[in-house]
């Protein structure tokens, strides 16, 4: 290998590749989509990059970072990816490239063993059974631990109770003042971000960087000279939460438990504070019961002059006001408690603008950007949120600060063949753009079925028209199935009436963890998994245990969401048609997600089905057809059954 050699020969027949992964197959999409990458890079370009499923874009854009001799970001979805691509695919192409580069991976906070956290712990209030054990368990590992990095421990649940007691936060973390500082495993992890050549971190850390909310690392983007963020179609969102501001009652209920902990280790003089803590945990409580039922997002405008909630909303500013005024007198006594007082503090001001005399929106982080003041209530929880309308201009301000090349890539950023989409939603300008069309062949291995005589998706027969549908297509099928839906109610409406009709396990999101749900249809072989939103994209299932993708409706979200809202009147205020501008292209964006769960692998085959009839009957239906892999269509059942008996293909587009 010379160092002239362009990423299409590295990744082609006589490079390095096809000697250390067996059965590695040269994709010629592949090739052409990392020497643009590579092209990018040299020339300090922004590159957005659709690349179709199975292309392999990964090591499509790890080969030229690499070789580019610069400092690299690295930015994925999730923190699964994150692990992925660090310990799988990374590694596997710097071998092949035999390369020096020195590489890190950094995760936010909340990922890493806090031992100040693990010392207080038990002084903190939640402590059952269960979490006694696993917080005996996390003991054993910090021991042993190099990293502290809490995917290490598989014994202990993602989801267990006693990760956010000994992690940290932003708001409690104690800094250079923490007696364990010269231990502190996120320290230990920042510094060696900084020293690296390559580093993968995710959206949350790079967007917390970008703000400047030092849940990142101060000096950590700046050095950089390349930036590549996969799935970059989520960056939006993210952006949006990074770019806003928002108060939960995790955040005061976590407070008050800390300043009671923090009490006891270095005040034991003043008992009083636990009364004010308590206080203030109550409050949050009578909050929460303000606010009404449980499954609500709405707008603040909505409530915020109902007697029951300013009441209770002065009631827990008051709360906080106390127990801020005790804790300035204890702050001398400890780092922690002077901590807790100043987080008292911030959370006064945050709960400020959802007050009787602020304003329903406010300024955002820069000059000019309007927010939409929300809130989201569940059965013991809630969040108070103020989101930048338009978060275009924010995400154009933080990126112009750093001259460097940018690569955006994901399956799905296109809507109708256009970037602009995606572009105009980061405010994106100047760039190059490029498709490269997934290596499966859709014509072969895929079939996209539309049934006939399907009600309106707002008539009340329509969940059980679907479902009488659908049903001989999971028989034909053979269970193997995903069930997509665009709300909770429709899943478990289908749920009941699925229930004794069908000879194949039934799996419903919400019974068990998504890994445990997915672990669970995988080893089942022919079952039927009902969810929503959070199964229609980053759900890898490759092989025939899914053979079968089942839409209920098109993906538009609810014009009652508040953030919704308020952009679509944005837009409609600046002289924008918010459907076609906005609404509409992010259903077609979440369709391409839900569709691409089906092909995953060049053997995979299988049938998506789509229930809503709009997408034949609507104008508009012609633009969600055209954002989809060229799939067979058709409306006829028995084209279904061929195709499952592996029947030759008959369907037209």
């Amino acid at each position: 290998m010379r160092a002239s050699d362009r990423p299409s020969e590295i990744l082609g027949v006589d490079g390095p590749f096809r000697e250390i992964i067996e059965g590695y197959q040269v994709r010629a999409s592949q090739q052409d989509l990392s020497d643009a990458i590579d092209a990018a890079i040299h020339q300090a370009r922004v590159l957005t990059a659709e690349a179709g499923t199975g292309i392999g874009k990964t090591f499509a854009y790890l080969v030229p970072a690499i070789r580019s001799g610069k400092k690299v970001i690295i930015s994925t979805g999730t923190r699964h990816l994150q692990d992925q691509l660090f310990q799988s695919d990374l590694p596997l192409v710097l071998k092949a490239l035999a390369s020096p580069v020195k590489t890190a991976l950094l995760k936010g906070r909340a990922n890493y063993l806090c031992v100040h956290r693990l010392d207080i712990a038990p002084h903190l209030g939640y402590l059952n059974k269960t979490t006694q054990h696993d917080l005996q368990l996390v003991r054993e590992w910090s021991g042993i631990t190099s990293t502290g990095d809490i995917s290490e421990l598989d014994s202990v649940p993602e989801d267990s109770m006693i990760w956010p007691m000994v992690t940290s936060t932003t708001e409690n973390c104690l800094g250079g003042e923490c007696d364990h500082w010269n231990d502190c495993h996120i320290v230990k992890a920042r510094k060696q971000a900084l020293d690296a050549d390559l580093l993968v971190i995710n959206h949350h850390l790079l967007l917390a960087d970008m703000t400047l909310k030092q849940d990142g690392f101060a000096d950590l983007l700046p050095g950089a000279e390349v930036f590549i963020v996969d799935e970059a179609h989520q960056l939006h969102e993210v952006a949006s939460r990074f770019f806003g501001r928002s108060v939960s009652s995790r955040q005061l209920i976590g407070l008050a438990k800390d300043a009671i902990a923090e009490q006891v280790n270095d005040a034991p003089d003043m008992a009083e504070m636990r009364e004010y803590a308590e206080s203030l945990e109550n409050s949050a409580r009578d909050f929460r019961l303000s606010l009404g039922e449980a499954g609500q997002r709405q707008a603040w405008a909505q409530i915020r002059h109902k007697p029951a909630v300013k009441q209770s909303l002065e009631a827990l500013m008051a709360c906080l006001r106390d127990l801020s005024e005790m804790l300035g007198v204890a702050a001398e006594r400890s780092r922690g408690l002077d901590q807790c007082h100043q987080r008292c503090m911030l959370l006064l001001q945050s709960l400020a603008q959802f007050g009787e005399d602020a304003p329903q929106s406010d300024d955002g982080d820069c000059e000019g950007t309007q927010s939409v003041l929300w809130f989201e209530s569940w059965s013991r929880s809630f969040m108070l949120h103020a989101t930048p309308v338009d978060v275009s201009s924010l995400f154009r301000q933080h990126t112009d600060d750093f001259a460097a090349s940018w690569i955006f890539t994901s399956a799905t950023l296109q809507v109708n063949k256009d970037f602009s989409h995606f572009a105009n939603g980061l405010g994106i300008r100047d760039y190059d753009n490029g498709t490269w069309q997934s290596p499966f062949d859709y014509q072969k291995q895929s079939l996209l079925y539309l049934p006939e005589d399907m009600p309106e998706p707002s008539d009340f027969s329509f969940n059980e028209t679907l479902i009488d549908k659908v049903r001989p297509v999971i028989a034909a099928s053979q269970g193997r199935a995903f069930l997509l839906f665009t709300s909770y109610r429709a899943m478990h409406a289908a749920e009941k009436l699925l229930q004794g009709t069908l000879d194949f396990p039934i799996l419903m999101q919400g019974e068990y963890p998504k890994h445990q749900l997915l672990e669970r249809f995988r080893e089942a072989g022919n079952a039927v998994l009902l969810g929503t939103s959070s199964f229609w994209e980053g759900v890898d299932v490759r092989g025939e245990a899914l053979s079968c993708v089942i839409i209920d409706k098109l993906p538009f979200a609810s014009p009652g969401d508040p953030v919704m809202q308020a952009r679509i009147d944005a837009i409609r205020d600046s002289g924008g048609q918010p459907f076609m501008d906005y609404q509409l292209p992010r259903a077609v964006i979440a369709l391409k997600q839900g569709v691409g769960r089906l092909i995953r692998d060049v053997s995979d085959r299988g049938v998506v089905v789509i229930g809503d009839p709009r997408i034949t009957r609507k104008s508009y239906g012609r633009i969600f057809l055209n954002s989809l892999p060229a799939m067979p269509v058709t409306a006829e059942f028995k084209d279904v059954e061929k195709f499952f008996s592996g029947q030759v293909q008959v369907a037209v587009a």
